[in-house]
């Protein structure tokens, strides 16, 4: 079975990084400390600040998705 959007080869195989994308990378996750670092310093220690701290943690994970499969997930 097959989908138009979706080719298992390309997703789930290994993208060299680019210096360009290196850099992404990096910035990706410098926002994301920085941005962990205001919820840890205004929110109370809690069952969502740990939720926000997960949910920061995917959504950079994502985005660093992105850029490794160039934002398609099909070659």
């Amino acid at each position: 079975m097959s989908h138009p959007d979706f080719d298992p080869e390309y997703v789930f195989s290994h993208h060299h990084a680019t210096p360009e994308k290196l850099a992404q990378y990096e910035a990706i996750h410098e926002g994301a400390k920085r941005f962990a670092a205001v919820i840890l310093a205004n929110t109370p220690r809690s069952g969502d600040q740990t939720a926000a701290l997960q949910l920061l943690r995917e959504t950079s994970m994502l985005a660093c998705q992105a850029i490794s499969l160039d934002g398609r997930l099909t070659k």
